[in-house]
């Protein structure tokens, strides 16, 4: 298909990409301005659409159910660091709502460039595809490709093809999969794009890649048969080449965060150094206790340093080029170094390693009692190359672990593999298994810690006649199917909240990742703590509308935030939120406060939610709940490695002497602790949908959907269902 070129206005093209696959249809269709204006882009524009194209009976992996890519009016942008932000959004092969993840690097930037604000493809191709969006001809082709299993291997043919019709590697980026999408529920989709400064050994340049990790779109991806999506562009140009309604002051915003950033990352968390894993001590702090050991059992370890920021900063990271996933964030924390294989097919090999950031370091390292750089560092790899999250692999590994040492699962079971704390032969071998879908165990892992709970209870219930399943459920880590991200919650009911109900895609830390600041105390009452679930989902969410990333505003402080005080939380970080708010102003030509620019998101956030009602109806509610290991002490043995602070908690709780406590069962003191602590997550959740606007089912009041304006961009059989939910 032939298109138009258009110059870009406020940063939207105002056009989006429709492809069928079943038919092969290619299609240019104007972006409408009330469906922009309301949901602005990204997540956004991404659920609406999600939302247009599926039914409550729509399943994952029915052919109208889209892939869709979409970045947000302020992406793409390098005067102002952080635009390389876009969102990959589709029904979750997991969870069966919506699945969102963001994603790094230059494609949501070179889409827009090409000509587009979102790319939606639905049907299956029967055959191996690759989608070129060429803004060079103005050309969008669907071609087929020979299979690939890996890739990197993918990445390879990309690069031949491409470079050889005479494209500098600069102006091409692409999204791909591989093989472990095709047997996992739980694929990711790397996103590539050549970074020409990163010193390599035989010289300089190099493919760099930032992953569409949770809620398995990947495996959506290849479902559709689609092993690349390549776009090539290049960089508008001009006196206002982004069609700011203020360009000066636009850039003017930009400089005044990169100023921030410049003078204060280097003396604070040095993300430009350590990356996101130098989280992994903080969070391992003795009195947080907040870094997941072997499966969430603990919250710190003394080897913790190990797999640090630190660490790799001394000893792994290839510090010399630029760390940025996107041209104009000096924030630079896209670390990464090189690593020799000692596993798999590449056995042997050195290759490139972009990460591993917090999420990855904690579950391949803590979370499976591996400390180990070098195995974190591997196990990223293979994970990208396969196409598989490296969160939902590392934490159904460790629940297999768990199963191991509490007499669940022997080696008999698992076609003689023994998966136990940190066994890295045994470890690399799971990830190969589970990539290509070889044997029972891998097989059913793949499709998510659901099925698996149910495979591991029936064979021990065949062997010992007793149902384990009330056991495994307790530390079966997951919430809505989505597989934990790893922050231990025992110390942050306001994390616990998030897990539960903020996040509705499931167990992840997007929505509201409020632990590093409630552990710091910035959130002392209990209305904190449910305020904190409505402000930062407004911001954190909002970013994802609007293509930016969340570092630059939530790992450095702005100095001038201490000083408004008076004002409100100061963890929010409200100097720099001013600085965004001039640079949306300045782009779109409002003139809104930064609350005012984020409170918008709470109509893509209940839209959301009216798909989940979609799909639990009556039980939605009881989807929004996390594992007891998530809460606190699941057995005796877990309250006594903590007894001191667990003993304290009971002291306040229960209003005693420390002696009483002292001399009080362990299992009863548990018992109390346990119950208390789920007594206040549910007393959080009942003040949060109030917040919300929502009922004690979790469903949105009609008043809350008119008043914000989404009720007319509903489908008909949404507002019938939330119509008959809402007594």
């Amino acid at each position: 298909m032939k298109f138009e070129a258009v110059q870009l206005q406020h940063g939207y093209t105002n056009r989006i990409l429709t492809i069928d696959l079943g038919d092969s249809s290619i299609e240019a269709t104007a972006l409408d301005p009330q469906v922009r204006d309301y949901f602005l882009g990204g997540r956004g524009l991404g659920l609406y659409l999600l939302h247009q194209a599926t039914k409550a009976t729509t399943k994952a992996t029915d052919p109208e159910n889209p892939l869709i890519l979409a970045n947000g009016p302020l992406g793409g942008i390098p005067q102002f660091p952080g635009t390389a932000k876009a969102m990959a959004v589709a029904l979750s092969p997991l969870t069966g709502v919506p699945g969102v993840s963001n994603f790094g690097g230059y494609f949501g930037a070179f889409l827009k460039f090409a000509g587009f604000d979102a790319i939606q493809v639905t049907g299956k191709s029967g055959r191996d595809v690759m989608i070129v969006i060429n803004g060079f001809t103005h050309e969008v082709t669907i071609e087929d490709v020979t299979h690939m299993d890996e890739s990197f291997d993918i990445e390879h043919m990309v690069d031949e093809k491409f470079t050889s019709a005479g494209y500098d590697r600069r102006n091409i980026a692409f999204m791909s999969t591989g093989i472990g999408a095709d047997h996992t529920t739980f694929g990711c989709i790397n996103s590539h794009y050549f970074d020409v400064t990163k010193p390599t050994p035989t010289g300089k340049g190099v493919y760099r890649t930032k992953q569409a990790g949770r809620t398995g779109i990947g495996t959506v991806m290849s479902d559709k048969g689609i092993r690349a999506i390549v776009v090539l562009a290049t960089y508008p140009h001009g006196e206002n080449p982004y069609g700011a309604a203020d360009w000066e002051r636009a850039k003017e915003a930009g400089k005044r965060l990169h100023k921030v950033v410049k003078e204060v990352d280097p003396t604070s968390l040095r993300m430009s150094r350590k990356g996101s894993a130098g989280l992994i001590t903080f969070m391992s702090k003795k009195e947080y206790q907040s870094l997941p050991v072997n499966n969430f059992q603990a919250g710190s370890d003394p080897r913790a340093p190990q797999i640090c920021g630190a660490f790799y900063e001394k000893h792994l990271f290839e510090h010399r080029g630029m760390d940025g996933c996107f041209p104009g964030c000096n924030l630079q924390c896209n670390k990464g170094g090189w690593v020799t294989l000692v596993s798999g097919n590449h056995t042997g090999q050195k290759v490139w390693v972009d990460g591993p950031e917090y999420e990855t370091a904690a579950g391949f390292g803590s979370n499976l009692g591996i400390w180990s750089a070098t195995f974190i560092l591997e196990a990223n790899w293979h994970c990208d190359n396969y196409g598989i999250d490296t969160i939902s692999t590392a934490t159904i590994m460790a629940f297999i672990m768990e199963c191991f040492q509490r007499g669940f699962l022997t080696a008999a079971d698992c076609e003689g593999l023994e998966l136990v704390w940190g066994n890295e032969e045994a470890s690399f071998d799971f990830i190969h298994r589970l990539a290509r879908g070889t044997g029972e165990l891998a097989q059913v892992a793949g499709q998510g810690m659901l099925p698996l709970v149910e495979w591991v209870a029936a064979r021990f219930q065949k062997k010992t006649g007793s149902d384990p399943r009330p056991e495994l459920n307790l530390f079966a880590m997951q919430t809505k199917g989505l597989p934990f991200s790893f922050y231990r919650t025992h110390r942050s009911l306001s994390m616990q909240g998030s897990y539960a109900a903020a996040s509705d895609i499931g167990a992840h830390h997007a929505a509201a990742w409020l632990i590093k600041s409630d552990l710091l105390g910035a959130f002392p009452t209990f209305e904190d703590k449910a305020w904190a679930l409505i402000s930062y989902p407004r911001v954190r969410l909002g970013n994802d509308n609007l293509g930016l990333c969340k570092l630059p505003w939530v790992d450095v402080f702005n100095p001038e935030s201490s000083k408004k005080s008076a004002e409100g939380d100061i963890h929010i970080n409200p100097a720099s939120q001013e600085i965004y708010a001039d640079f949306f102003n300045a782009m779109l030509g409002t003139d809104m406060t930064w609350q005012d620019i984020f409170a918008q998101t709470d109509r893509d956030i209940n839209l959301q939610r009216v798909m989940n009602v979609m799909r639990y109806g009556r039980d939605t509610s009881g989807y929004d709940w996390i594992p007891d290991r998530a809460i606190g002490p699941t057995d005796d043995a877990l309250y006594l490695a903590e007894a001191d602070y667990n003993d304290g908690e009971m002291v306040r709780i229960l209003g005693i002497s420390t002696e009483e406590v002292a001399v009080m069962p362990t299992t009863r003191k548990r018992e109390e602790l346990m119950a208390y602590r789920k007594g206040e997550l549910r007393k959080l959740i009942e003040v949060y949908y109030a917040e919300r606007g929502w009922n004690g089912s979790g469903v949105p009041f009609l008043d809350t959907l008119h008043e914000l304006g989404l009720w007319e961009f509903m489908t008909i059989q949404a507002q019938g269902t939330i119509m008959a939910l809402q007594d």
